[in-house]
């Protein structure tokens, strides 16, 4: 979400709320790997549906937004340049010489335990729609009316089957479900927290397309320790998900000229969030998971500088909860791509994603990306969304 968007979300406070490939056998696996395809076919097209069911299952012990992994074993086929409407020959060159750079990362795939059935990635691609209902400029989720909306998405939702037919796709709608904003609110805290009643709107809407619920949370002033127990009976469900944003999460900092600690308001800097943010974010989620017998969840954190996320290194993964690393920036293709690489690619937590912004990203002239220019990426984005 743009920065200046945030003013708009004092405004809210007079509005007021799989086809799952399980890893074979007990042997590791590469988290950005695709299960071992049959001889007879280049795709393994399993049974279970696509959405989380209730069946238990036994887990293991354990901004300025403008902006300067799915691979198998075997050797990825030579990169083909997609013909798109709009982009140039020189400029679809251009981005595949970007790709190029980053594509022998020997850090990748990363090599974590064997998933737990039941879990969404890596036998799917999550593509996402994302915004907040009450804000026609936070993203698609609410620009468009809800039916106009989803016919939009399952249009990208087609688009993205037909650029991997060996990933199918898991929709999911994306809700800001704790919104930054520019008032401090009766607390103090510059952020709104929506009702249990909008949440509960926006999930027959997922219903409708078979689709996973995230819950973003935008912290502001706050702390992720306070703002996602509240979420908690949502995230009982196996189809709602998490999503935390250190864009918004505006930490005490020195103030060197006054010598004192201050704390900006969201928007004015780029916020941040550290390891044990995110650590705090993964326990909560894989205690839902142990406690109520559910699938593994997917937590996505946003990143689009190297502060907003610090020391990921010390991200402890846990088997119950399936960590994406979202690229969240906006401006021209190239940049993305850098930017993909220099925030995403270069600190490999376990997956990736990546974010399209159907304004923000073609705002020069340049056509948005397409599903068959994203895969040129390594590795590729298992988790994309739109905003």
């Amino acid at each position: 979400m743009p920065v200046l968007n945030l003013l708009l979300i004092v405004s809210l406070a007079c509005a007021a709320s799989q086809d799952t490939r399980p890893s074979p056998g007990t042997e590791p696996i590469s988290s950005g790997g695709r299960a071992p395809a049959v001889a007879t076919s280049p795709c393994v097209q399993a049974a279970p549906p696509a959405v989380p069911s209730t069946q238990s299952t036994k887990p293991a012990a354990s901004s300025t937004r403008e902006i300067a992994g799915n691979d198998s074993t075997a050797k990825d086929p030579p990169i083909t340049v997609p013909s798109v409407k709009g982009r140039t020959k020189k400029d679809s060159l251009a981005l595949v010489k970007a790709v190029r750079v980053g594509a022998e990362n020997p850090n990748w795939p990363v090599k974590t335990a064997a998933q737990l059935p039941g879990s969404i990635l890596p036998g799917r691609r999550i593509v996402a729609y994302y915004g907040n209902p009450l804000s026609k400029r936070m993203g698609i989720l609410g620009e468009l009316p809800p039916e106009q909306m989803l016919a939009r998405f399952d249009k990208e939702i087609a688009a993205w089957n037909r650029a991997d037919p060996c990933t199918p796709v898991q929709p999911a709608l994306h809700l800001i479900a704790v919104v930054a904003q520019g008032a401090p609110g009766r607390d103090g805290k510059y952020r709104m927290r929506m009702t249990d009643s909008l949440i509960e709107m926006v999930s027959s809407w997922a219903a409708k397309r078979n689709a996973l619920l995230f819950l973003d949370v935008q912290v502001g002033k706050s702390t992720v320790q306070a703002e996602l127990p509240r979420l908690v009976p949502f995230l009982k469900r196996p189809t709602v998900m998490l999503a935390i944003d250190p864009e918004f999460s505006m930490k005490p900092r020195m103030d060197r000229k006054q010598g004192v600690l201050v704390t900006d308001k969201p928007g004015a800097r780029i916020g941040t969030m550290n390891s044990d943010d995110v650590n705090y974010a993964i326990g909560l989620l894989a205690d839902v998971v142990k406690q109520n017998n559910l699938p593994p969840k997917i937590l996505v954190v946003h990143r689009f500088t190297h502060t907003m996320l610090i020391g990921a290194k010390k991200i402890r993964l846990d088997p119950r909860v399936q960590v994406v690393i979202d690229m969240d920036g906006w401006g021209q293709p190239w940049l993305k791509y850098d930017s993909y690489r220099a925030y995403v690619e270069s600190e490999p937590v376990q997956f990736t994603g990546f974010k399209l912004f159907y304004h923000n990203d073609t705002k020069k002239g340049d056509p948005l990306l397409t599903p068959g220019e994203v895969l040129l990426l390594n590795p590729k984005p298992l988790y994309i969304q739109y905003q």
